[in-house]
């Protein structure tokens, strides 16, 4: 069994055929599914969603390109809902800053104002974060240090594979790893992956982003989590079967799904 731990299925480009993609992920072993709240727009399908399927599961929180959408009422509403199981993605990105190095730095500071709080609420209801990181491995990685988000733990989605962000495998962090390490340029990511421990890998889509070989172009979804663990069955030399027993124990622990 496998489990997607990181895949948009409240997205509209799955409305036309969710039923008929969560079959073919289920016949090919992809088993559970974890929607992340990144848009909060998109928060009620993924509720609902959740709430059709058994063995789909959500997440609350607020990606850090949509902090004008934060609101703890969202958070209020539906952290303590029975398929809740994380709070995220959250994060920083600092890859479309603009501006004069004042803003930049602005645009920093309330994107870690922001993380901060919603690791604040991870902490108060219990649940593990979903860590988006994005050209800003530093500043995320003292921000979950200081702020003792060891407490919950959590997963750092689509790891970026820098190698400072390891450290955190020691504050009950975990790695989502998906479809980039399928792809030619994802060398770094391929040297880095053995110096992850086993019980710290769990797989992911971020579909329809990121499609693995040999889909790139295509949309992604949960069944071409697969293809990633062949990829690191490879790169790990371990068997396949193996992974699917790791990563699924390993994320069934995290978010606590029984």
């Amino acid at each position: 069994m496998l489990i997607d731990t990181h895949i948009h299925l409240d997205d509209e480009r799955y409305r036309e055929d969710l039923d008929e993609m969560l079959e073919r992920a289920k016949e090919g072993g992809v088993k559970r599914f974890i929607i992340p709240g990144a848009d909060p727009k998109t928060l009620a399908r993924a509720v609902e969603i959740a709430q059709q399927y058994e063995h789909v599961y959500f997440s609350v929180g607020v990606h850090p390109y949509d902090m004008d959408a934060f609101s703890h009422a969202d958070f209020e509403a539906y952290i303590t809902h029975p398929k809740c199981v994380a709070v995220g993605e959250c994060g920083l990105d600092y890859y479309r800053l603009e501006g004069s190095e004042e803003e930049k730095e602005a645009e920093k500071a309330r994107q870690k104002e922001l993380f901060r709080r919603q690791i604040e609420i991870a902490k108060e209801y219990k649940k593990p974060l979903i860590v988006h990181i994005r050209d800003a491995s530093r500043d995320s990685k003292e921000i979950l240090i200081d702020s003792h988000a060891k407490e919950v733990g959590g997963v750092l989605h689509c790891y970026n594979a820098d190698e400072e962000l390891l450290a955190l495998s020691n504050h009950n962090f975990y790695f989502g790893i998906g479809g980039v390490v399928t792809f030619k340029n994802a060398k770094k990511l391929v040297n880095v992956l053995p110096k992850i421990p086993a019980e710290r890998l769990v797989v992911e889509t971020d579909g329809p982003y990121l499609t693995p070989e040999p889909f790139r172009g295509k949309r992604n979804e949960p069944l071409y989590t697969t293809y990633v663990v062949e990829k690191m069955s490879e790169i790990l030399e371990t068997s396949v079967e193996k992974l699917h027993e790791v990563t699924t124990n390993n994320a069934l622990r995290l978010f606590h799904i029984s």
